[in-house]
């Protein structure tokens, strides 16, 4: 029998436009200097800014936390896959 995973708590904590700490994180789907792009219980995140880099991420807890000149916060898609208003209307 396969086993689901809880949910992990997701929440984002910024302090000064300059750091971040980002916990329900379920994967780093891909990061540079100017956009780093994450996965969450959510939806997909998108963090924009200049000169970031990752400070500390916990694969098992979900935690992340990066530093730079954060000048954007997105979720780029907060409906879960399949879950959408075209999806139902079309089973």
């Amino acid at each position: 029998m396969e086993q689901k995973s809880m949910p992990m708590a997701h929440s984002i904590v910024m302090e000064g436009r300059k750091t971040v700490s980002i916990s329900g994180v379920t994967d780093v789907e891909s990061f540079d200097e100017q956009t780093v792009i994450l996965m969450t219980d959510v939806g997909e995140l998108v963090i924009k800014g200049f000169g970031m880099h990752i400070n500390r991420i916990d694969v098992e807890s979900g935690d992340l936390a990066l530093e730079g000149e954060i000048y954007g916060i997105s979720y780029s898609d907060t409906t879960p896959a399949g879950g959408g208003f075209l999806s139902r209307l079309f089973r």
